[in-house]
């Protein structure tokens, strides 16, 4: 599997955002705020990804920015065991990361957490849906 994120990975539509943000499950993982929810997609990704950063605890675009980017690339080298686990059970996932921390973290933290993160979504993943 090729190491990407295109634009079906990313969620964009409103409609499955406001659906994801009132009937998703949520947990923490510092500092990081995760809400997920398994529905069935139109497309043959397994997982749509939004991330988001507070303009209120970064004020500036730039640090916003550069987050989004150090998030992406985490998740983009990380996701292949996350996707091949959702490919066999045969689900689909609408996953918000929101970024909590009021300071910015160098890559290899951001990383660490995002490989936990990734774990701790299987674990509920397999605990909700069976």
């Amino acid at each position: 599997m090729r190491q990407t994120f295109t634009k079906d990975e990313r969620l964009h539509k409103k409609i499955l955002i406001e659906k994801l943000f009132q009937e998703g499950r949520s947990f923490s993982v510092s500092p990081f705020r995760i809400t997920w929810l398994s529905v069935p997609l139109e497309v043959k990704v397994p997982v749509q990804v939004l991330i988001g950063i507070p303009r209120n605890s970064h004020p500036k675009a730039v640090n916003r920015n550069l987050l989004k980017r150090r998030i992406r690339e985490a998740f983009r080298k990380n996701k292949q065991p996350f996707y091949e686990f959702l490919e066999g059970s045969q689900k689909q996932l609408l996953l918000g990361i929101l970024y909590t921390a009021r300071e910015i973290l160098p890559y290899s933290m951001i990383q660490e957490k995002i490989i936990l993160l990734l774990q701790r979504l299987k674990e509920e993943n397999e605990k909700y849906t069976g």
